[in-house]
């Protein structure tokens, strides 16, 4: 490759006027240049940056498709062939090719480069051939490369090489690639092939029987089977094919992914274990059934070998009080001065929280991982009972506010808050921790008192309204409010507030006023007073003020016109997926408008095709003009949204909102299915919570089933 004339023809393309993940592409040309240099530190440092910038976290932008000409010469001149191969399968992968957009561009002219990587799989670097096969694949041209991949497997014998062909091959072609995939699963082949050999045949739509079963164990452990591998997405095979048995939702591919975890954890090997462990847990978020399941397998191998219990700790979390049968051996551990005690501690509080109570009591400075189960973690609600040595251990914790650190305060809180007046000897301890943890205590003093304390409290709440910490001012005037009824306080406190140039501060303040309706008149000027900038570029904190401030003109004065004016900007268009929950509030707030809120009509109608945006849209709608909605039409765009996970809570409120006349008979089979199969619906992605959302999304579902029964139906 000419060094001049290649640099030449890069400077040729407008890269300034192109764009890339963070701006302008004209830094791409340096990056290009330096990735087919002498110099190995900056051509690595190139790549980094062009991973970063024209392939964002598997992104494509306007300026890759510009840059995989430059990239493929590089690999042809065998240049960094392997690196650079790769980084152009990881651009095809991105797109289907299809449209006018960046991601149909990149894929394109990926593809326009298939001589080059066909020709590459035949490379003498085990490398180069393996990256070659791998974004040749990613095309997704299986007309063109099939073939070709075809008899590179049947002649190659680089057993990562291999894997990588067959791999290729099921992605391109998965009907046709699923006989060499089955045939490859035999003691034949090298274990790297047949563990690739395994998920393609699960990606082929194969039946999963004994003989993939026995050779799926026979592998384990697998993952260290897959490194060097290219593609990632089955980095870890045992995890991949139990969950996409599960998503297949039939009842012998369940069989199938519970037998095979049920036989990796009673093999007693920690590093099958451990493999089976993370599988089971990726099983526990796809299957309402799997919690069961697992916990007898699971128990039976902790009880015959009490020592994987710690590799398996996260898992008993997840299994809760399936896993009671466990809960002996976690209390053996808890008990322990070991750094292993908080954790098991953790796991016995999810698994058995009574017999973890008076554990938790003895040592409760040292078990802050235990101490935050027992609070339901950062998302839940605290989960022990009030008992008497635990509260004697929180107060005594209380007593030295200077000793305590992390979430101590805000777990301490929580809990009493959950006790209520069952905790009331607490109330000393808390008004003397008030001073120095105001945010944290307000709401626990206000709860944990006996009706004779109600004066105690409510003074301590006034004087922390009045002349405490800033930061807890508010919290103690909101708090005496819901005490006392005494609202002066909380309107002077959200006075200051509004007037704040914080947008966090004046959404919280706002949504406070609007709670006070008409009694918070005063505070209009300053609602008012508080709007950001339209012409501005608002931020998304702002926008969430501004959607606040409508809401609180509204309920505190009726002031619709205001309102909608302040709602048009979230509602106006579609904008990134982070915006999604400032539209949601957005429309929520619309629905309370009723027919004040008419205006947004067509903003609120161009949200519905949108599953993220159409449960909220339609509550507004049946609000604001119901007339516009077709309802079997919107029944079935709701069921949409739900099946898609996108806001399937919100989706349950729409239907009740629409009501029996807008659910056929196929609206209701498919919302019991919702109910009542085995795939979760719900994957919050937060650890430990998507059973719990999942199993209310679940309840929710057939409570409106029964509201939704047509007329004469039995219940």
């Amino acid at each position: 490759m000419d060094p001049i004339r290649f640099s030449a023809e890069v400077d040729a393309r407008p890269w300034a006027a192109l764009t890339h993940a963070y701006g302008s592409a004209a830094d791409v040309p340096d990056c290009l240049r330096a990735l087919a240099g002498e110099d190995d530190e900056k051509a690595a440092e190139a790549l980094s940056e062009l991973y970063g910038s024209i392939l964002h976290q598997g992104s494509v932008y306007e300026a890759t498709a510009h840059a995989v000409p430059f990239l493929a010469r590089t690999a042809a001149a065998g240049i960094r062939a392997a690196d650079v191969l790769a980084f152009l399968g990881g651009i095809a992968e991105s797109g289907d090719g299809v449209g006018d957009g960046d991601e149909a561009a990149a894929r394109r002219a990926v593809t326009a480069e298939l001589p080059l990587l066909l020709a590459s799989v035949e490379a003498e670097d085990s490398d180069v051939r393996q990256a070659a096969a791998w974004a040749a694949a990613m095309t997704g041209a299986a007309d063109e490369a099939y073939g070709t991949l075809r008899d590179r497997f049947a002649v190659e014998t680089d057993p990562q090489v291999r894997a990588e062909l067959l791999g290729g091959l099921v992605h391109l072609d998965p009907a046709r690639a699923a006989a060499l995939a089955t045939a490859a699963t035999g003691p034949g082949e090298p274990a790297e092939v047949r563990v690739a050999a395994l998920t393609g045949c699960v990606d082929a739509g194969a039946d999963w029987g004994p003989g993939h079963h026995d050779a799926m164990l026979a592998l384990l452990p697998a993952d260290p089977l897959v490194t060097g591998r290219v593609d990632l997405d089955r980095s870890e095979p045992l995890q991949y094919v139990v969950s996409s048995l599960l998503l297949r939702n039939t009842p012998a591919d369940r069989e199938g992914a519970y037998a095979l975890l049920a036989a990796a954890l009673r093999t007693g090997r920690p590093e099958v274990l451990a493999e089976a462990a993370w599988a089971s847990e990726s099983a526990v978020q796809i299957s309402r059934s799997a919690r069961e399941r697992l916990a007898g397998p699971l128990c039976d191998a902790i009880l015959r070998d009490p020592e994987i219990t710690e590799t398996v700790l996260p898992l008993l979390r997840l299994l809760g009080g399936h896993a009671a049968q466990a809960g002996p051996v976690l209390a053996e551990m808890a008990a322990r001065d070991d750094d292993r005690a908080d954790q098991a501690l953790a796991a016995l509080v999810d698994v058995d929280p009574v017999l973890a109570v008076p554990l938790l009591a003895r040592d409760l400075a040292r078990r802050p991982r235990a101490l935050d189960a027992a609070c339901g973690g950062a998302f839940g609600t605290p989960r022990v009972p009030c008992d008497a040595d635990l509260l004697a251990a929180v107060r005594a914790r209380l007593a030295e506010p200077g000793a305590l650190g992390g979430q101590e305060p805000y777990r301490f809180a929580a809990l009493l808050e959950s006790w209520g007046s069952e905790a009331a000897s607490a109330l000393p301890d808390v008004l003397a921790a008030l001073g120095t943890f105001p945010q944290q205590m307000t709401r626990a003093l206000a709860v944990v008192r006996t009706p004779e304390d109600r004066a105690a409290a409510g003074e301590a709440l006034r004087g922390e309204a009045r002349s405490g910490r800033r930061e807890g001012r508010l919290g103690a005037a909101a708090a005496l409010y819901e005490l006392t009824d005494e609202a002066e306080p909380l309107l002077t406190v959200l006075a200051e507030r509004l007037e704040d140039g914080d947008p966090h501060g004046r959404r919280e303040a706002a949504s406070l006023a609007a709670g006070l309706g008409p009694r918070a008149a005063v505070l209009l000027p300053a609602l008012s007073a508080a709007v950001s900038d339209p012409a501005a570029d608002r931020t998304t904190p702002e926008l969430d003020a501004d959607i606040a401030v409508a809401e609180a003109l509204w309920r505190i004065a009726g002031r619709a016109e205001e309102a909608v004016d302040l709602l048009r900007g979230p509602l106006s268009g579609a904008g990134p997926s982070w915006m999604r929950w400032t539209v949601s509030r957005a429309a929520r707030v619309a629905a309370q408008l009723g027919d004040a809120g008419r205006p947004l009509t067509e903003a609120l109608l161009r949200l519905l095709p949108e599953p993220v945006q159409t449960p909220v849209a339609v509550l507004a709608l049946c609000a604001v003009a119901p007339e516009t909605l077709d309802g079997p039409v919107t029944a079935g765009l709701l069921l949409d949204s739900a099946e898609q996970d996108a806001d399937p809570f919100t989706a349950l409120e729409a239907l009740i909102g629409l009501g029996p006349a807008a659910m056929t008979g196929g609206h209701r089979r498919r919302l019991t299915e919702l109910a009542e199969r085995d795939l979760r619906v719900t994957a919050s992605r937060v650890e430990g919570t998507t059973a719990s959302a999942d199993e209310r999304f679940q309840e929710r579902a057939r409570e409106v089933l029964r509201a939704l029964r047509e007329p004469g139906e039995e219940a």
